[in-house]
Formats: structure tokens, sequence, C-alpha cells
């Protein structure tokens, strides 16, 4: 790694050595990370790309951390975190665009302001648009899939493109970028014309309904499995008496049996023999395999 930090020294790029990745996941789990590199422009960003390829050193691109989950020897290679990069909203007509960066709130709130109607399922989705379009992030009946028009990304060559939704192939909780990890830069979403009120009371009611029913007080990242085919995967964990069952201190929450919860000091390792311990249950009991919606980088 000396010759990746004389590198971005170089160039002044902003890094840290051994960074712990705890600090930078929802889950508040994960090990140090040996170099890791905050790029406060796009030129940065493609420049740190750009060393990493030509040293042949492994590299991550880190958004928000909303649904990840770290190894708890955490990341021998460069971890390039997207935190530090400007973020940007315009609205052309009924499209807003914004750097990957931005909180996925703030989109929602602004399409709220200016009667733009598409974006409420998104409302209190934790992560970044940059995020949310990795995966293909959706609740309540919409996903990000809907409203789609371009993106902007990083591709694993160094080069800028821009895609169309149709070049995304977008599925449930996947996309291109999770299948290969180009990087996201910018994303325009199309929404349609409604009602300011309306709009602004669906968001409400839909974060209400996550407060009410969702462990937003423990670090979690988010649904701990992806949702099966004729199920849903809380239900049937619920159905299986695994309420608050727990490996050390990772749990099922006892809220919301679709999360996996740290309840203080939980390791990686806790995590996923616990998610492992739950699908296997569950297939036995029902028949159902559940697949796990959490992101792990080893």
């Amino acid at each position: 790694m000396e010759q990746i930090t004389h590198l971005f020294q170089q160039a002044t790029i902003p890094y840290r050595c051994n960074e712990s990745l705890a600090l930078h996941t929802s889950f508040k789990i994960g090990g140090p990370a040996a170099v890791f590199c905050t790029p406060t422009t796009v030129e940065q960003l493609v420049k740190a790309v750009g060393i990493c390829k030509e040293q042949g050193a492994r590299y991550y691109l880190l958004g928000n951390g909303s649904n990840l989950l770290f190894a708890d020897e955490g990341f021998a290679g460069v971890v390039i975190c997207t935190k530090e990069l400007p973020t940007t909203l315009r609205v052309e007509e009924h499209c807003i665009t914004a750097t990957a960066g931005t909180d996925l709130k703030e989109i929602c709130q602004l399409a709220a302001e200016q009667s733009l109607t598409g974006m409420e399922f998104a409302y209190g989705i934790p992560g970044s648009v940059g995020g949310a379009v990795y995966m293909n992030a959706g609740a309540y009946g919409g996903e990000m899939k809907d409203v789609l028009l371009q993106v902007i990304c990083l591709d694993d060559e160094g080069v800028i493109q821009t895609l169309s939704a149709d070049q995304m192939e977008l599925g449930y909780r996947s996309s291109i970028f999770e299948r290969t990890g180009w990087c996201v830069l910018e994303v325009t979403v199309q929404l349609k014309p409604g009602e300011k009120q309306q709009i602004q009371s669906t968001m409400d009611e839909l974060m209400q309904r996550r407060i009410d029913k969702q462990p937003l007080d423990l670090p979690s990242a988010g649904s701990a499995f992806k949702r099966p085919v004729g199920a849903f995967a809380g239900g049937l964990i619920d159905q299986c008496g695994l309420r608050g069952y727990r490996v050390g201190d990772a749990a099922i929450s006892e809220k919301h049996c679709g999360f996996i919860v740290n309840l203080g000091h939980a390791t990686c390792a806790q995590v996923l023999e616990l998610a492992d311990k739950v699908s296997s249950i569950v297939q036995e009991q029902t028949g159902y395999k559940l697949e796990k919606e959490i992101r792990v980088v080893k």
C-alpha cells in the first residue's frame, strides 16, 4: 500500500490508513481498511480508481454504507468513500437530477416541494441516491426502477458513461452497478405532476409506518433478507418463532423480524452465523429459502 499512498499524496487525494469501517456503516460493524480514501471531486475519484487499477490494488467504492456489512478483519485494500463529493440537486421540468452522494430523503423532499409524484416510496429509505440506484432500492410497492431516466457512472476502465434506464439491468435489489462495481456519479429521475399536499401526506404516512414498525433506534443494515416470491421474510421468520433470536450481539429485531440488529458489540461473523441459522430454520419449517439482502464485503 506504500506506493498507493505515495501516489495519492502526489495527486493530493485525501486518505487515511487503518480506518475503522465500523465508523462508516449503519451496522457499526467492520474492521479496518488498509487505506481509506475520501476524494472531494469527481476528478480525484477518477484518479483514485485509476491509481488502484494501475497498481493492481483491490478497491471498493463506498457510499453511505447503509446496506453493507464489512468483515471483522476489515478490507486489505483501498476503500474509496464518496461521501465527501459535492452534492447538488436540480429540477428540469418533471425531472430531478442529483449527484450520487445526495441523501435519498432530500430528493424526495424536493420532489414534494415541486409537486412531483413518484418518489414517495423512497422517503425514509436510509442512504444516498447512488446507493439506492446501486441496489434498485424499493419499499411500499415502489422501486427506483420505476422512476430512473439515466445515470452517469464511472465504469471499471475509468471511463465516464451515461446509461439509460434500459441499460442498467435493473432487477429486484440488483443492477448493472451492483454486478460490475461501476460507480454511480449522477442520477436523473423522471416524475409526474401531482398534488403537493397529497404527495407530502403520503410521504408522512410512509415515514410514520417506518417509525412504528422498524427498529430505527438500533444499528442495522435495513432489511436483512430479500422478499421470497409469495411471502414476506419477516413474517416467515416470526412464524418460525425466531423473533429476538440472537447470536452474540447480533439479533433478529423484536420490533420487525425482517431486520438483524446490532445490540452493542455484534461482529460480522455473528451476523452471518445468525443469518445462516435463520435461513436454515425457515427453509426447514416453511420450504422458503431466504436470500440475504445485505451486501457482505470481505
